[in-house]
């Protein structure tokens, strides 16, 4: 049978329903892989291993094919899961810092970041490439950075003459005929005659 289609809606709800992975307790298994190993020192079997700490045959196996090789220090694991920075807090200093001098510091026209342009300095000082996805990536976790958007304003702009409306005129058009909020006395009242 055929599953009923969903609207946008409804598969939009879906996806953002999904919950996110929790991260990793990396001291927990690194102590669950020392457990192993005093376990593999005190002469138990990977069968124990198994069923003491709740590992699979195949983990237990790896375990103690890294305990044989190398003892306990194989077994403390790298303390981080995936890939290393490219960039060094050191070179993210100095990015920071040429940010911090403004765009038009940095050779460009305008005084205005965008991702192309702090992917450009990014390029320039460390020989490193990145996407505007990744630049935004390091902008907000590395370096605390919010997106911002510009103040759309007229550069004729004249902030006395709008705050004197505002002051004198928007009172006045506020108060209008027929601009009488719900409940105000111009309404007609249920016990008032009522024309035809």
């Amino acid at each position: 049978m055929p599953e009923p289609s969903r609207s946008a809606g409804q598969r939009r709800k879906a996806r953002s329903s999904k919950k996110v992975a929790a991260r990793r307790d990396f001291e927990a298994l690194r102590e669950r892989r020392m457990r192993a190993a005093e376990m593999f020192d005190r002469g138990k079997r990977q069968v124990d291993v198994v069923v003491e700490l709740g590992v699979s045959a195949q983990t237990a196996s790896r375990w103690h094919r890294a305990w044989s090789a190398g003892g306990r220090q194989a077994l403390a694991g790298a303390g981080r899961a995936g890939r290393l920075p490219k960039l060094t807090d050191e070179q993210v200093a100095a990015v920071a810092g040429a940010l911090a001098q403004g765009p038009k510091a940095n050779g460009f026209p305008t005084d205005m970041w965008t991702l192309a342009r702090v992917a450009k300095v990014i390029e320039k000082l460390t020989g490193v490439r990145y996407s505007q996805t990744q630049t935004w990536t390091i902008l907000r976790e590395r370096l605390g950075w919010s997106r911002q958007r510009p103040a759309r304003r007229a550069t004729e702009r004249d902030q006395e003459a709008i705050d004197r409306w505002v002051k004198k005129e928007w009172p006045r058009i506020k108060k209008a005929p027929g601009a009488e909020g719900p409940g105000s006395a111009s309404r007609t009242s249920p016990d008032s005659p009522c024309c035809p």
